[in-house]
């Protein structure tokens, strides 16, 4: 409960909670112009009976992505995705690490030529120096209370916020998806108390956009599909402004992607954060991506977004992509309304 943590932490959550955040109103006050602009074109998005999707496609780790994983959809489609997707988890040795420089680099590169970008972060285990993903044994409450596991935290949250002051500085909007899937159990912040798990999101929260300054962010709830009620982990509609579960599957039908209705209730823009056919391992690239816009139309009609994970979970290494970006339904880079992103 929120009693065990420290009375400053208490006052700011209890303050952000407090905020009178009307459905539309940025989770961030202070959101910049450009940031207030995308949100509002997703909550038009939502607001319309049409079905539209802003297409997205996840172009690796920071360190290995590359452009060219969405290079290979523009030479298969003709188009390229409207956000790229990037995560400043970098793997050294095969160790998680922080790396904030290279996926900057894309991030600024695809939103000078006119995309979006869309950042996760799959945080290091703050429990040990040099942690993984998916070690256990942490409490996420320890996080907030004094101490070494603490401060390895707050470093954690002082480098990702250097990366983050950079694109701001560069007049790139970020749509924030951090400590995503949160009710599975497979990374270290994951099925966990959902009271410890929103008291580290408000802290993130308010540690960024008071004490760092950041203005540049549009935050993503991302829970994953099917596991405990994401919507229990849900930080509170002063907190979020987009949501979106992470389903990776080949059938786009409510018996094997669960928790629609309960993450439409937050009444926020809401889409799949990640997706990819057959299963979260191995895919073999033989799927049908007509198929996903179908289900999606049929069974998951209020979705507006979503973003492909990469390999072979890429549109371009299965089939009919060509058919797939050139739908009506789906909203590539070049058709994103003029100046939304990019250099004015």
């Amino acid at each position: 409960m929120l009693s065990r943590y420290p009375a400053v932490l208490l006052a700011a959550c209890l303050s952000a909670a407090a905020r009178a955040a009307h459905p539309t109103a940025p989770a961030d006050p202070d959101l910049n112009p450009r940031g207030r602009a995308i949100l509002t074109w997703f909550q038009q998005l939502q607001a319309s009976p049409e079905l539209k999707l802003v297409s997205g496609q996840f172009a690796g780790w920071s360190g290995a992505a590359r452009l060219d994983v969405l290079g290979k959809i523009e030479r298969a489609t003709g188009q390229w995705p409207a956000m790229i997707g990037l995560d400043y988890c970098a793997f050294i040795e095969g160790e998680a690490t922080i790396g904030t420089g290279p996926a900057n680099a894309l991030a600024t590169e695809y939103w000078r030529a006119g995309g979006l970008v869309t950042l996760s972060w799959h945080a290091p285990n703050p429990s040990k120096p040099r942690g993984g993903l998916k070690e256990r044994g942490i409490n996420l409450s320890d996080l907030l209370v004094a101490g070494p596991v603490h401060d390895r935290w707050i470093k954690s949250l002082d480098q990702v916020a250097a990366g983050l002051v950079e694109l701001q500085a560069t007049g790139v909007v970020v749509i924030w998806r951090p400590l995503h899937e949160m009710n599975g159990g497979w990374f270290w912040w994951g099925a966990q108390e959902p009271a410890d798990y929103i008291a580290v999101w408000r802290q993130m929260f308010n540690y960024f956009t008071r004490e760092k300054k950041l203005h540049n962010l549009i935050w993503v709830f991302g829970p994953n599909h099917g596991q405990r009620n994401g919507a229990d982990y849900y930080p509170g509609a002063a907190l979020v402004d987009l949501t979106g579960f992470d389903a990776y599957t080949d059938h786009i039908d409510p018996e094997h992607i669960k928790g629609y209705s309960g993450m439409l209730k937050l009444n926020k823009p809401f889409g799949f954060a990640e997706f990819g056919p057959h299963a979260a391992s191995k895919p073999p690239g033989d799927y049908d991506f007509r198929r996903f816009l179908a289900g999606v139309e049929k069974n998951f009609p209020a979705s507006r977004h979503f973003l492909v994970w990469n390999e072979k979970w890429n549109p371009a290494e299965n089939l009919f992509a060509r058919e797939f970006y050139n739908d009506p339904r789906v909203i590539t880079r070049d058709r994103l309304p003029p100046g939304l992103a990019g250099s004015r």
